[in-house]
């Protein structure tokens, strides 16, 4: 099969995407196989890490790492007093509590956060955003919004939504919501 005629929205006359020659490479050299899959998967996974990148920016800005920067968002969307569970951050920012540990030392080595024990339970901590951890959060959140915004300006209106929509509903049938 032609490379301008290889699976997925190529239009003939426009220069391949790097998934695309990939396609073509592997309609090749396996035509028994159907790549059509890596259309959505590797254009998703390709986007994905130009996408972390460029958010990375924003958080390396600010002196944060991308978990950091989510152990501090799930702390101030926690809403006040901005604290929370070791065990429950992990859980809202899906990592281990190993890893979320090696986060909470830094934030509080850095004075973002500080931990205590937990009212009512001697064994239980409590992590919870300092008034420079809340104001850090704060305007490096308003910077990261602008960023995606910036980022989703390439497309229209109804192609975020739609796109959107898509996602939502993939997303949901791979990891159902929490409480289905």
């Amino acid at each position: 099969m032609p490379p301008e005629e290889s699976h997925g929205p190529h239009r003939p006359g426009r220069p391949l995407d790097h998934i695309a020659r990939i396609q073509a490479e592997w309609a090749r050299e396996r035509p028994d196989v159907d790549v059509t899959p890596q259309g959505v998967i590797g254009r998703l996974h390709r986007l994905g890490a130009l996408l972390t990148e460029q958010l990375c920016l924003v958080y390396r800005r600010y002196g944060l790492s991308e978990g950091e920067f989510d152990v501090l968002a799930a702390l101030r969307r926690a809403g006040e007093p901005f604290e929370r569970a070791p065990g429950e951050l992990a859980a809202h920012t899906m990592v281990t509590t190993g890893a979320m540990t090696k986060r909470i030392d830094r934030l509080e080595r850095d004075g973002l956060v500080t931990r205590r024990r937990a009212a009512g339970d001697g064994r239980g901590r409590v992590v919870a955003l300092t008034p420079a951890g809340r104001d850090l959060i704060d305007d490096a959140f308003s910077e990261h919004m602008a960023n995606e915004r910036r980022l989703l300006a390439a497309l229209g209106r109804d192609e975020t939504d739609h796109l959107e929509s898509l996602l939502t509903s993939w997303l949901a049938r791979v990891e159902p919501p929490r409480g289905a």
